[in-house]
């Protein structure tokens, strides 16, 4: 087996993708993947990570987080959006999204609310 965890059982086609979305990165991707990566290296964030038939920007499964950096979007894209939402939420994550815009002109606003997502509440322990 390569790898670990179930990288193995996923269809080729699924690691092929992936790798096209992070090649293929906005640039408010790019910089959020290296803010998560300076600011919370405990959270082992992963990018274009496949859940089910969908793929998350970035997916920390430790914390059951996912975080989405959105552009403009309209019609069948919000969709789209909201039905991948609901199925990333059926699965135990919450999403938590952003606007491409926001994260390149305030970054440090953007991280101080992944910090508190990724921040346990008391009922949680």
């Amino acid at each position: 087996m390569r790898g670990r965890g179930r990288k193995a059982d996923l269809p080729r086609w699924t690691t092929e993708r992936a790798r096209t979305l992070r090649r293929e990165a906005t640039d408010a991707e790019k910089r959020m993947w290296r803010a998560l990566r300076e600011a919370f290296p405990h959270a082992k964030f992963r990018r274009q990570q496949a859940l089910g038939p969908f793929f998350a920007d970035f997916a920390s499964h430790a914390a059951r987080l996912v975080i989405e950096v959105d552009g403009g979007q309209h019609g069948e894209a919000v969709a789209y959006d909201e039905a991948r939402t609901r199925f990333i939420e059926g699965e135990g994550y919450r999403v938590i999204r952003f606007w491409n815009d926001d994260v390149m002109t305030n970054i440090e606003g953007v991280l101080m609310l992944v910090e508190t997502a990724l921040t346990p509440s008391p009922s949680q322990g």
